[in-house]
């Protein structure tokens, strides 16, 4: 089964080259096919940590090969050398021949040699080739090609965090990402969520301070063969998005607004810290992710959720309606790189000149939902200041009604002298997140 699962993962990674999204292709092609747990976990590892490791993988092949064969090839070679340098538990032997073989079905057995060779040389190496391979390099380009990134993103964090921490991030985002789960406090309990997984064979753990949150350390099922999942005891949301909704501080009777709302994480929660009591207006543009939305509110049994198909940039249905609105705005994502695997090879500067405008229009439209005295929480899962700081900047210099509010003492995130919060994945080992809460005066 091991070598379906490869085929399988060429399909995907094949797909993803012709411009299909990486977890949109893995879920068509893992819906054709009935995989045992350990099959789909491994075709799941080997398409993120292939497209993840790109770069690295790249510079390896192109160090072996004096002429780059055709791109199916170079995938295989991808696929091949990720196994060999990544993953412990698949034998060389079997990573080498399972390559082999793939290049030979796909009828291009001429390249079977150069395949062979290459992944056999990489396997006799007594040190890193890929030091070699980069030691002349520029400090952007050895980063880059060691940790898998563009030298875009290295460039920008080297700048603002000096050497070691642009490092610590870089292996930060090249982990696999940990499932985090938030428990439905109205429909259980911690204690009795964590029975219910241990008698299913599962370990789950609290997260520090964080009240719904808990960690799930393996899990190869998916999620709706959980434990508990279909009946609405539990949700999957990193820690990190999770403090969001606790800034924004929800309280039982309020009217709270959701702006950017599918899939719907951040408007369940907010209707579960309220206690289902009040209203939670969910708006988003997107049909097919507020169909999602619905069902997760169904699913978690939440009546006060109520959905809107709009554009929350022009829409003026709630204008200071909303005690608290939420504005987790579309962002670049890179504090989620490690989720996201072929996030990192979309270039940055053109997707902010897209996005910063779109971001600037939300945030001004949207805080004119606000009631007076109200509160606005802006949120992103970027690390980018034209995303976070900047736009928070603009848009104080143009509305002198709000403030910051800095969040409690005892919030457990720490805030900057500015007052907002930045999360770092290296140093606070969670995603990446920008967030802030801002007040209306009048």
């Amino acid at each position: 089964m091991e070598l379906t699962a490869r085929r399988l993962a060429l399909e995907i990674l094949e797909r993803v080259a012709k411009g299909a999204y990486a977890d949109v292709a893995l879920h068509q092609v893992l819906q054709r096919h009935s995989l045992q747990a350990g099959d789909r976990a491994l075709v799941t590892e080997l398409v993120y940590g292939t497209i993840r490791q790109q770069r690295t993988l790249d510079t390896l092949i192109q160090g072996f090969c004096q002429q780059l064969p055709p791109l199916r090839v170079q995938l295989v070679l991808r696929l091949g050398l990720y196994q060999l340098r990544y993953l412990d538990r698949v034998p060389p032997h079997a990573a080498v021949h399972s390559s082999v073989e793939l290049v030979k079905e796909m009828g291009l057995g001429g390249f079977a040699k150069l395949v062979n060779g290459v992944l056999r040389r990489y396997t006799r190496s007594t040190t890193d080739p890929l030091e070699a391979f980069i030691a002349h390099r520029p400090l952007v380009s050895q980063l880059g090609c060691r940790y898998s990134f563009p030298d875009e993103l290295v460039c920008a964090w080297l700048e603002r965090l000096g050497q070691e921490e642009c490092t610590a991030l870089c292996q930060w985002f090249n982990r696999t990402p940990r499932l985090d789960l938030r428990l439905n406090p109205l429909r259980t309990s911690a204690d009795q969520l964590i029975a219910d997984f241990e008698t299913a064979g599962y370990r789950l753990q609290p997260i520090p301070h964080l009240p719904q949150g808990l960690v799930l350390p393996h899990c190869g099922q998916a999620m709706s063969e959980l434990p508990r999942y279909t009946e609405g005891h539990w949700s999957v949301q990193d820690r990190a998005a999770q403090w969001v909704s606790h800034l924004l501080d929800p309280q039982p009777g309020e009217v709270v607004i959701d702006a950017c709302a599918a899939p719907g994480g951040k408007t369940t929660h907010i209707a579960e810290l309220m206690a289902d009591q009040g209203r939670v207006i969910a708006c988003d543009r997107t049909p097919s992710r507020l169909r999602q939305l619905a069902q997760n509110r169904d699913r978690l049994g939440l009546r006060s959720i109520e959905i809107y198909t709009l554009d929350s940039a022009t829409a003026e249905d709630f204008v200071e309606v909303g005690d608290r609105v939420l504005l987790d705005v579309p962002c670049s994502g890179t504090g989620t790189l490690h989720r996201h695997a072929d996030a990192r090879w979309q270039p940055l500067k053109t997707r902010l000149a897209k996005l910063l405008p779109l971001q600037a229009q939300l945030l001004a439209n949207v805080s004119r939902w606000v009631k007076p005295q109200g509160v606005l929480v802006y949120a992103t899962c970027s690390l980018e200041p034209a995303e976070n700081e900047r736009q928070i900047q603009h848009f104080l210099a143009h509305h002198p009604q709000w403030h910051i509010e800095a969040p409690p003492p005892d919030f457990p995130l720490k805030a900057a002298p500015a007052g907002w919060i930045t999360i770092w994945p290296q140093r606070d080992d969670m995603d990446g997140f920008f967030m802030v809460r801002l007040r209306r005066d009048s």
